[in-house]
């Protein structure tokens, strides 16, 4: 995948392109298709495919006819045709490969009006124009969105594309509602002296645009390889039992998250297998309604109407079993009996399948305190002996000090001896 100038250097260091996201052979920049068929050849008589994909900013692709039968190569910069003009792009993909993209896409080599020609290789005065034009689209962004505030639009600018001519200028602008533009585009092309063209774009397609991480810490999923945007709903997180928060399942772009339906296959999978959470179960003690439900390990949790705080768990096995005997106007002595029977190392294969009981596989183990228990050791002979030969050097150091010369001691009375003078009394 990567060019030359990106393989290693001496001591095995990586050399760099240094083109700050703009490869050579476009290997480093998103949304690149492997060319998995670029080794083989084709049979013999067969012509090569003449659609070709070209790359625009930000991701764009077009798909254009090689009618001139150029010899084209991923990483060439070419003029292609536009509506008005043509326009500066760069080959990212060649080959038979295009054919099956297209298809992938709904794009038909006959369509005229979407698929158009290339023209050239482009020149070197082709590139400067095209690299000119560039470089106006950062201050020409910071003017559009005054120009937006000061009429009070409710709309937001946030990307602006030039045509390689620089005869057009494309506007990308989200808004939540329709916006009267008009005195925009007059403010517009009496600026920048360009031909205008507003066009509106989704909120995932500005995020994708515009790129960014994730909370996940790894480049936005839109705009690094996810082309399609499928419609996320809430119901994607209550099957997974993540709480509603939107500040956690909202992405950068204020929608929920796009990661949301990928795993939401497996979890459908394993809900199979539980009954519905708003089904009770009939004992003769009671009735049980369900609290909790754990997926990984296929678990339930119930509780009988008026004792919420006791809850007994169950496999969804013995759950279902429930169920069929309460269908047939039968009751269970109690849920205690089930509960009793319950392995607590029973793992369903779906925990396996997820990797859930791998998770704290790198946790370090807690450390036991070396703190003493003397109440448990003063009972055993072994530790008494251990605590008078440690007590011993404690018992030197706390010696009373020497009394000075000349001091008498004096004596405790005795109280078992009687006193003289008080008999004398």
């Amino acid at each position: 995948m990567s060019c030359n100038s990106c393989s290693t250097g001496k001591g095995g260091q990586p050399k760099g392109c240094k083109n700050n996201g703009t490869c050579g052979t476009d290997s480093c920049n998103k949304l690149t298709v492997f060319d998995w068929l670029a080794n083989m050849s084709l049979p013999q008589g067969e012509e090569p495919f003449i659609g070709v994909e070209v790359r625009f900013k930000n991701g764009r692709k077009e798909y254009y006819k090689n009618t001139e039968n150029l010899t084209l190569s991923i990483g060439d910069v070419v003029a292609t045709q536009a509506q008005s003009g043509h326009d500066i792009g760069m080959v990212t993909l060649t080959g038979e490969l295009v054919r099956i993209q297209m298809k992938r896409k709904h794009v038909k080599l006959d369509d005229e009006e979407n698929v158009l020609k290339i023209y050239r290789k482009a020149s070197q005065r082709d590139i400067d124009v095209w690299s000119d034009a560039r470089d106006k689209e950062e201050p020409m962004k910071v003017k559009a969105r005054q120009f937006a505030i000061d009429l009070k639009l409710q709309m937001k600018i946030s990307d602006i594309e030039y045509q390689g001519d620089a005869s057009k200028a494309t506007f990308y602008y989200t808004a939540e509602e329709r916006v009267d533009f008009r005195e925009l585009i007059k403010l517009f092309a009496k600026e920048f002296r360009t031909r205008i063209e507003m066009k509106q774009v989704g909120f995932r397609q500005e995020a994708a645009r515009l790129g960014g991480i994730g909370s996940c810490g790894r480049e936005l999923c839109c705009s690094t390889w996810l082309t399609d945007f499928r419609s996320v709903s809430t119901s994607a997180a209550r099957y997974q039992q993540l709480s509603l928060n939107p500040l956690k399942l909202a992405g950068q772009c204020g929608k929920l998250k796009c990661c949301l339906n990928y795993e939401l296959d497996a979890y459908l999978d394993a809900l199979k297998d539980f009954p519905k959470t708003d089904t009770k179960l009939y004992t003769e003690k009671g009735t049980a309604v369900c609290q909790k439900t754990d997926i990984f390990r296929g678990f339930m949790w119930f509780a009988y109407e008026g004792e919420w705080m006791n809850w007994h768990k169950l496999t969804t096995d013995q759950a279902n079993e429930i169920i069929a005997l309460n269908k047939k106007k039968e009751k269970v002595t109690s849920l205690e009996d089930y509960a009793s029977e319950l392995i607590e190392d029973v793992k369903s294969d779906f925990e396996n399948v997820v990797g859930q009981d791998s998770l704290t596989r790198f946790d370090t183990p807690k450390r036991k305190s070396k703190r003493r228990n003397t109440k448990s050791k003063t009972n055993r002979p072994e530790t008494q002996k251990q605590d008078t030969e440690a007590k011993k050097p404690q018992q030197k150091s706390q010696q009373k000090p020497p009394q000075k010369t000349g001091q008498k001691k004096r004596r405790k009375p005795n109280p078992n001896k009687s006193n003289p003078n008080n008999d004398a009394k």
